[in-house]
C-alpha cells in the first residue's frame, strides 16, 4: 500500500495505472475507520478498481469548532485496517495542501433546497464545506468511481448533484452502499467511540424506531407522518436521548417533506445523546410491506 500526502505524488501514482488502462476507485473518509468504512473498500474491490482512499478531517465542514478538535483521530490503526482490506493508496494530505490559499473566500456551490433542510437547516455552512473537500478530492483523484456510505444520506444527495453539474473528468460514477450496522442494529459511526455501554444500549432507540414505522406500515394503521414522527422523536427521549434535531419523512431523491406515506420515503433521524450527535436513515417502499 503507497501513501501520498501531496496530490502530485498521487496522480503520479494514478497516472501510472492509467496507462495500464486501470479503472480507479476513490474512498474518501476523515479517518477514524470503522467496518463500515472498510466495507467501501471491500466494495471497491469486487469492482477490480485500484482503489484510493483518503484521510482528511476537513475543517471547512464542522459549523461546531468543538465538534471539530474531539472528532477521533487514529490514523495508524486506520492505516492497518486499509493495508488488510487490500488498498492500494492512501491520500494524506494536510490542510495546506488542500486548502494552499486558506480558507477564506471559498467558491459558493449552489445546491438548492438540499443545503436548507434537515442537516442544512441545523449545520449552517456544514454542505458547503463538504462541497469544497470533496471537490478538490475529485479533482485530486479523478476517479472512475466513487464509493459512498448511506448513512450520510443527504450527503450522498449532495454528492451527486456535485457530480452532475460540475464537469469530472474522467465521468464519475457514484456508487452507495448500505448502512453497515453492528449486530445490535446500531449504524456504525465514527462518533460511536464516544458512547459509553449505557449511551449505545440507549441509542438502539432509532434502530427501534425504524421498526415501529415499518410495523404501522405493515398493520396499515392510519398513522398520519406527522404522528409517527412525534411518536418516534417521544421513544428516543424516553429512551435517554437528550434532545431530537429533527426525524423527516422524505422524498428520497429531493428530500423534501412527504405526507403521503404510500410513496416510498426514506427517514432522516438526527438526535444527541450523550453530548454526540449520531445520525441514521432507513428507507422504507410501501410496495414491500404491500407484498407481506
Amino acid at each position: 500500500m503507497k501513501i501520498f500526502e501531496t496530490k502530485q505524488a498521487l496522480q503520479d501514482f494514478i497516472d501510472d495505472h492509467r496507462l495500464k488502462n486501470a479503472l480507479i476507485g476513490f474512498v474518501p473518509t476523515m479517518g477514524a475507520l470503522h467496518e463500515g468504512h472498510i466495507s467501501l473498500i471491500e466494495k471497491s474491490k469486487q469492482h477490480g478498481v485500484v482503489t484510493v482512499c483518503s484521510i482528511f478531517v476537513n475543517p471547512t465542514q464542522f459549523n461546531d469548532p468543538k465538534d471539530f478538535e474531539k472528532y477521533p483521530k487514529t490514523i495508524q490503526e486506520d492505516l492497518q485496517k486499509l493495508e488488510s482490506a487490500g488498498c492500494e493508496a492512501v491520500f494524506l494530505p494536510s490542510v495546506k495542501e488542500m486548502y494552499p490559499e486558506g480558507m477564506h473566500q471559498l467558491p459558493h456551490y449552489p445546491l438548492g433546497r438540499l443545503e436548507d433542510l434537515w442537516e442544512g437547516a441545523h449545520r449552517p455552512g456544514h454542505f458547503q464545506g463538504v462541497c469544497v473537500i470533496v471537490h478538490r478530492l475529485l479533482e485530486a483523484v479523478r476517479p472512475d468511481q466513487l464509493f459512498m456510505g448511506s448513512k450520510d444520506f443527504q450527503q450522498v444527495a449532495v454528492i451527486r448533484h456535485l457530480i452532475r453539474h460540475y464537469p469530472f473528468e474522467p465521468k464519475i460514477q457514484l456508487i452507495s452502499c448500505d448502512t453497515i450496522r453492528e449486530k445490535s442494529g446500531l449504524a456504525m459511526s465514527s462518533r460511536n467511540v464516544r458512547l459509553s455501554p449505557e449511551q449505545k444500549t440507549q441509542a438502539l432507540a432509532i434502530y427501534h424506531g425504524f421498526d415501529m414505522i415499518r410495523k404501522a406500515l405493515q398493520e396499515q394503521t392510519n398513522s398520519s407522518a406527522e404522528a409517527l414522527k412525534q411518536q418516534f422523536a417521544q421513544q428516543l427521549l424516553d429512551a435517554g436521548f437528550e434532545s431530537v434535531d429533527y426525524i423527516a419523512l422524505a422524498d428520497p431523491t429531493s428530500l423534501e417533506p412527504i405526507t403521503n406515506l404510500s410513496q416510498t420515503f426514506v427517514v432522516l433521524v438526527a438526535a444527541f445523546i450523550g453530548g454526540v450527535r449520531l445520525i441514521d436513515n432507513q428507507l422504507f417502499s410501501h410496495e414491500l410491506f404491500k407484498r407481506v
